[in-house]
């Protein structure tokens, strides 16, 4: 692979012009279809194989003149103190108020709070429930207008007013992260290269790939159903990753011309050596994100999918449009002043000065390693304890799907929901939907009185609703009101009273089914799934990474403590985000209006994108270290190249994730929130703890035992290359300037070869 990608990045090098043609006219290619784009995406929300999707099924069928998806708000009246709703005055403001919605745009049906006996008995809170024949995607700026203006006409009366429902929410808010990360990464490639065009390189060919992924998302989105969230997603991984390989590449080509090698010569190398991490590192990344339609949950397989289209475009870019533009900058990689005090001298390439090559003075990363394997053990136990603490939160995660109770207090949505639970219980804003499939029931109508007496017993059932029946009278509606709210647990055991012995017992005395739906049903069976899904997830993308980690080591034990390393950098993680968003630990810090439960896909989603993302630098980091290795280094002597010039790369490029990552922080979505907290937190810990500290001391500790494998497995097993060590006999038997390919970073020259001298 080496070889090809070494060939790759000369020939993208030498076309370069060709090359950046292609890739801006591809960019506007789809930027332009996406543009052209019509129509509305499809949120729909599908649980396949749960009870619940069988309802929804079930319904869609016997009621075919109802659009499920089909919005309706819920407007909460609240008497002023000392007063009931029933008074003249306030009858006449709740009369006008449903006057100015019954002639608002796309409402085609208002139920009376007064006739559907929607007031409770104290005749102090009373909703009102307004039909809409659009869904969630046709909402208007001009349809919450005309809601809000109504509220406002109640509350000038004197009345409480209050709302909830799609209606009520504006667009979402998804921040500005993109602009933060990329302002930050700026800085800290300004930092790392020393160059303003050094820095602007990994930046604008991450932009243009991420540029090209979005708008393949925008393109498709009608037609695959992407929503806006699918594509923040697939930016906030496609930009980290994207600037990430780049810089790998750009700072291994500037290694490579501290040796001496011409600008072609250089990028050929440096896309041979970087470049086949790159693809491995990328490779971790798709399979981890593509994996997730394994959980069988079509938004989180569209998300997954989208996402890994985006890092495949990235690295897609790193060899082939980095490459080309660095044919552009040439030597201009390092700054101003540093060509300046190296100008070529008679034909002779201009190296970089001693602060730039290797010298008999170790750098940060070289001492930090060696201070590492000086006391392995002792760094371990500290590095898996402090880790081990930081994931103790993880064992009273408790999930959901998030409802109005979590919204912040002074929204309208969240005092719409106090309000209905004062007046009328908690277990108002969490009714379960009972559907009754009568159809091979002797008597339907008798079937649905006894499954309504059945239900009315339990004790965490306050009220059971009349069934409803279709037309054809063998399918009935009933909603069953729960004593606790939609996010208690004791909701959640009623579920699972309600399906495991009532509607058994309903089949057995009538022959009807009775099936159990609603928010509280769908969040249990959707965690269900979720949680069913975890182990064949886990087994999958981890069993498919470590096939490819030991075709990149030839090592059983290094991919295993890769492995380790991930699981508990990912649950310290969790224990981090339950500690911020559910216990509530400096959540004002993060803009955390409200704790609450853990979304529900979160462990999942967060589980694949970091094993994904933590591979990399244990790639970028590991592959120096084989390579110190092949070239004939000791053990421990290639820990210590391994660091000498990755590490403070690998700083840089753990930095910059973990700020685009934390611009994601800013968004008013809370699911996009907790998401970059979690994967900002993820990469830190995972970079800085894991790879950084952990690695050398277990690395340490192993010894030539950590490049083990057995020999029939070496057999077996493809050679890749990674290292270059075929590229380097390529090279070597074409007769390639400067011959071997140079030794690791802070090594001893290649045995094969000593590098000519330069200057």
């Amino acid at each position: 692979m080496a070889t090809f990608l070494y060939r790759l990045g000369r020939a993208a090098f030498r076309r370069r012009g060709r090359v950046v043609v292609i890739w801006l006219a591809l960019l506007l290619a789809i930027g332009g279809a996406a543009a052209g784009v019509t129509g509305e995406v499809e949120e729909e929300f599908a649980l396949p194989g749960t009870e619940t999707q069988q309802a929804f099924e079930l319904l869609d069928e016997a009621f075919p003149g109802e659009d499920a998806e089909a919005v309706a708000t819920r407007v909460v009246f609240g008497a002023p103190e000392g007063e009931t709703l029933t008074d003249p005055a306030n009858r006449a403001a709740i009369d006008e108020v449903l006057g100015m919605l019954d002639g608002a745009d796309r409402v085609v049906g208002i139920a009376d709070p007064f006739e559907s006996n929607a007031v409770n008995e104290e005749e102090t809170v009373a909703y009102a429930t307004v039909d809409y024949n659009v869904t969630w995607a046709d909402v208007t700026p001009e349809m919450r207008d005309q809601l809000f203006a109504a509220l406002d006409a109640g509350r000038d009366a004197g009345l409480v007013v209050e709302a909830s429902g799609e209606v009520t929410y504006g667009e979402a808010d998804f921040g500005h992260g993109e602009i933060i990360g990329i302002a930050v990464a700026a800085i800290v490639l300004l930092i790392t290269f020393g160059s303003m065009i050094a820095a602007g390189l990994p930046l604008l060919t991450a932009l243009i790939g991420v540029g090209i992924g979005m708008s393949g998302i925008a393109a498709l989105s009608v037609t695959l159903g992407l929503t806006e969230t699918t594509g923040i997603l697939a930016m906030m991984i496609g930009l980290a990753v994207g600037i990430d390989y780049a810089l790998f590449i750009a700072s291994r080509y500037r290694s490579e011309l501290t040796n001496g090698l011409e600008p072609e010569e250089a990028v050929g190398r440096a896309v041979g050596t970087a470049g086949s991490a790159v693809v491995f590192a990328g490779l971790t990344v798709i399979i981890a994100l593509a994996g997730l339609a394994v959980v069988n949950i079509p938004m989180l397989t569209r998300m997954g999918l989208a996402a890994a289209a985006t890092v495949a475009v990235a690295v897609m870019v790193a060899l082939t449009l980095v490459p080309a533009t660095l044919g552009f900058v040439g030597k201009r990689i390092f700054g101003r002043r540093v060509r300046k005090a190296n100008a070529d001298r008679g034909g002779v390439p201009a190296v970089a000065p001693a602060t730039f090559s290797r010298s008999d003075r170790e750098n940060f990363g070289s001492r930090w390693a060696r201070g590492v394997l000086r006391r392995p053990v002792p760094v371990l136990a500290a590095c898996v304890a402090l880790l081990g603490i930081l994931a103790l939160p993880v064992t009273d995660m408790r999930l959901g799907m998030g409802d109005d109770g979590t919204q912040p207090e002074e929204t309208t949505q969240r005092q719409a929901y106090d309000m209905l639970s004062e007046g009328f219980g908690p277990g108002f804003n969490g009714p379960l939907l009972l559907v009754l499939d009568a159809r091979d029931a002797d008597d339907p109508e008798a079937a649905a009185e006894r499954a309504a007496e059945h239900v009315s017993e339990l004790e965490g059932v306050v009220a059971v609703t009349p069934a409803a029946f279709n037309e054809a009278g063998d399918v009935a509606q009933m909603v069953a009101f729960p004593t606790s709210g939609p996010s208690e647990e004791e909701t959640t055991s009623l579920v699972a009273e309600l399906r495991g012995e009532v509607a058994p017992l309903v089949v057995e005395e009538t022959g009807a089914q009775v099936l159990v739906t609603g928010q509280t049903a769908a969040e249990s069976d959707f965690t269900k799934v979720l949680d069913d899904a975890l182990v064949p997830y886990l087994a999958l993308v981890v069993g498919l990474a470590f096939v490819l980690l030991m075709l990149v080591f030839r090592s059983l034990l290094v991919p295993l403590k890769a492995a380790l390393g991930f699981l508990l950098s990912v649950l310290a993680a969790l224990g981090a985000v339950v500690a911020v968003f559910q216990w509530g630990w400096g959540a004002s810090l993060f803009g955390v209006a409200e704790t609450g439960p853990i979304v529900s896909m979160m462990p999942i989603f967060l589980i694949g994108v970091i094993f994904g993302l933590a591979m990399d630098y244990e790639v970028f980091l590991v592959t120096r270290m084989r390579e110190a290795h092949v070239h004939g280094e000791d053990p421990t002597r290639s820990v210590v190249s391994g660091f000498d010039l990755n590490a403070r790369v690998v700083t840089a490029a753990a930095i910059i994730m973990i700020s685009v990552f934390s611009g994601f922080i800013t968004a008013g979505e809370s699911m996009v929130k907790m998401i970059g907290f979690g994967l900002a937190v993820a990469i830190l810990l995972d970079a800085f703890v894991v790879r950084m500290t952990l690695v050398p001391a277990v690395m340490g500790l192993l010894g030539e035992r950590a490049w083990w494998l057995p020999a029939w497995l070496e057999r077996i097993l493809p050679n890749v290359d990674v290292e270059g060590s075929r590229l380097e006999k390529h090279l070597r038997d074409n007769d390639s300037p400067a011959g071997a390919l140079p030794p690791a970073a802070g090594g001893p020259p290649a045995p094969e070869r000593q590098p000519e001298p330069v200057g």
